[in-house]
């Protein structure tokens, strides 16, 4: 007979969200059990930011020889070794696993079971040789690569960012199937350890970002030789003796395009299947599970956080859910979920950062808004370093109340995060202007460009008038 266990919690998913809420609860004392199939560590850790990180990060330093003679250092041809780097990649992961283990988390007072969960009932999942009866469950199984519908895709070999990391040979030609953030950072990271790349996108690549700055990326792709195709349709793929050829329609022509490899980076789908939701009477759609704002779903003994509940696919943002499930299910604590100031990050080169409302959204809701830019060209220390390439734009009210960042450009991620705590805090642009920051520094564009909702005043007669007449006392 299985054994019956009857936590506090029981967690459903050892990815970023889960763990976080695992790792919390057992440290307040909670019975927790945490159940995991696959790997610990989920996407983020083996198949997704992690190792997408980790090669970015060789793909960066071959790029570095090549552009070393702005320096003055004799530029080099890099000599790639896909081994090398695959070994680089698995090394981080390496590094960073103990972390999230079985055996750490055993030692925090976790009862972990490597097994399939699923729900027999509204109080009860199933795995392997126990029966689980928690308090509270947290269904956190996150989202799996999407395999978009296009014929002909099942028959041809493709990689997913599940499979592209375990890649150690040379790709000669790499063709992508979408130009969202995975397709264009493993673009440019291919392209520069020596792929030819193309890109096929159905609609405009990069497109939930501000296409002002979108363009500044765009470009610099297009300029280090990526091929991207916009706004075209794919009728079909097919084996070809070279490895796969893609029949596409672009301007309402029919053409042929021919690689040696394919990789499917067309979005994303909420791990469902199998957790015996409906046994549950838990209600979900293709988008994920349906959730409160409190993160609950139609059962109330249940919640469901990160990319299985239907939101913004970041680990940060799972891990935002976790904090939310801890301070609810253990302190009854009346929290709600907001995606308002939640950023996100592409990370190619140069970086592109958001948070908040984009311009086209702010004049939707607002109306009329103020818009205030400044260039990394006129900044000292991207002088300093050829990173002359980039833009910030702030939106505010008319009142100076900030409803928005996007920020291209190096270290834009690292940027961001003051307006992630200036829009979190409630901050209005002034109080940016009065912060101190250390010359010379990147962070000294977000002060110039706060400074620009001030300009008008500069020409203001009235506040001329005011300076021109306290003149008079000295």
């Amino acid at each position: 007979m299985a054994e019956r266990l009857k936590p506090d919690i029981c967690v459903i998913g050892a990815g970023s969200g889960g763990l976080s809420v695992a790792a919390a609860a057992a440290q307040f004392g909670v019975d927790v059990v945490l159940i995991e199939k696959g790997e610990m560590g989920g996407d983020c850790l083996n198949t997704g930011c992690v190792p997408s990180k980790a090669m970015i990060a060789s793909a960066k330093r071959a790029q570095n020889m090549r552009d070393a003679g702005k320096f003055g250092i004799a530029p080099a041809r890099p000599r790639i070794d896909p081994a090398g780097v695959h070994d680089h990649v698995h090394g981080v992961i390496a590094a960073i696993a103990p972390l999230d283990s079985v055996e750490r988390f055993t030692g925090l007072g976790v009862h972990v079971i490597e097994a399939e969960g699923r729900f027999s009932d509204r109080r009860t999942v199933v795995a392997g040789d126990y029966e689980i009866s928690a308090r509270r469950f947290v269904v956190a199984t996150g989202s799996s690569p999407g395999i978009p519908p296009i014929p002909g895709l099942d028959k041809v070999p493709f990689f997913t960012n599940e499979t592209i990391f375990d890649n150690n040979r040379a790709l000669e030609h790499l063709m992508i199937v979408g130009g969202g953030p995975i397709g264009m950072e493993l673009a440019q990271a291919h392209r520069r350890l020596g792929s030819k790349v193309t890109v096929l996108e159905a609609f405009t690549p990069l497109g939930k970002d501000d296409p002002e700055l979108t363009a500044i990326v765009l470009g610099q792709l297009k300029s280090e030789g990526i091929d991207i195709r916009a706004g075209i349709r794919i009728e079909r793929l097919e084996k070809s003796r070279g490895g796969v050829r893609a029949i596409i329609t672009e301007d309402g022509m029919e053409r042929q395009i021919e690689a040696s490899h394919l990789l499917v980076a067309a979005g994303r789908s909420p791990n469902v299947d199998g957790l015996g939701l409906e046994d549950a009477g838990i209600e979900f759609d293709r988008k994920g599970i349906k959730v409160t704002r409190g993160l609950k779903t139609t059962n109330k003994h249940v919640y469901a956080i990160g990319d299985v509940a239907g939101s913004l696919q970041f680990t940060h943002m799972a891990n935002y859910h976790a904090g939310i499930v801890i301070r609810n299910a253990l302190f009854r604590m009346p929290v709600k979920a907001s995606s308002s100031n939640i950023p996100w990050v592409t990370y190619t080169e140069p970086e592109l950062a958001h948070v908040g409302l984009s311009e086209a959204g702010a004049r939707e809701r607002h109306g009329d808004i103020r818009i205030m830019r400044w260039p990394y060209a006129e900044n000292d220390r991207a002088q300093a370093e050829h990173a002359t390439q980039g833009l910030i734009k702030v939106v505010t009210t008319k009142r100076g109340r900030i409803l928005g960042a996007t920020i291209v450009g190096e270290h834009a991620g690292e940027l961001i995060q003051l307006w992630v705590m200036a829009m979190s805090k409630k901050m209005k642009i002034g109080a940016i202007t009065s912060i101190v920051f250390a010359y010379p520094t990147l962070s000294e564009i977000s002060k110039r460009a706060a400074y620009q909702y001030y300009a008008p005043s500069l020409t203001n007669p009235m506040i001329r008038r005011i300076i021109g007449w306290l003149r008079i006392f000295g």
